[in-house]
């Protein structure tokens, strides 16, 4: 699996991997989630396949999460430890604050991670499937928003590893080149 290296020196490792995000051996993945908290579709109906029943159970305590916030679970049938669900916004033209939002769930992602002391974590493109958001733009906003979260010296003490984990070579790509150049 290729693998980039985030360019952030002795910091966290950041890295693109091609795949299926719910067989990653991390600590945590993230789930791009609805706001329901129900069984979706793709990334988070895989999710749910994998993870097991005993997820719905779970996430039904919560009744629900706003756009841009996160919320967690065990990882159940994973290999994670444990599911970081963040709701992306639905693109709607970029002028319904959806950049923000979207910057918002990977903070709040780390900021989970670094909450729950978990070294290595795994994310998808989120919001880049049936909401719609454009993929160039949310890799942009994806590698920036994680880079600058793991500047911080708490998120940087505690995460060792970042993944994006892409469903295929197009999106992929699109992670790597915007790793190369931020």
């Amino acid at each position: 699996m290729p693998e980039d290296d985030g360019g952030l020196g002795a910091g966290p490792r950041v890295r693109v991997v091609e795949g299926d995000i719910t067989g990653e051996s991390v600590d945590a993945i993230v789930n791009a989630a609805n706001g329901a908290l129900k069984r979706g579709g793709g990334v988070d109906g895989a999710i749910h396949r994998a993870a097991g029943p005993e997820l719905q159970a779970a996430l039904d305590r919560f009744g629900g999460c706003p756009t841009g916030e996160c919320r967690v679970t065990p990882g159940f049938g994973l290999k994670a430890r444990a599911i970081i669900h963040c709701v992306g916004p639905v693109w709607r033209g970029g002028g319904s604050n959806e950049n923000t939002l979207l910057a918002s769930c990977y903070r709040n992602a780390l900021a989970a991670a670094v909450a729950g002391g978990w070294r290595s974590l795994a994310f998808p493109a989120i919001s880049t499937g049936i909401y719609g958001f454009p993929p160039e733009r949310a890799a942009e906003i994806a590698v920036a928003t994680v880079r600058e979260t793991l500047e911080s010296p708490g998120a940087a003490a505690i995460i060792a590893e970042v993944r994006f984990v892409c469903f295929d070579a197009a999106t992929a790509a699109l992670y790597r080149s915007r790793l190369r150049s931020a």
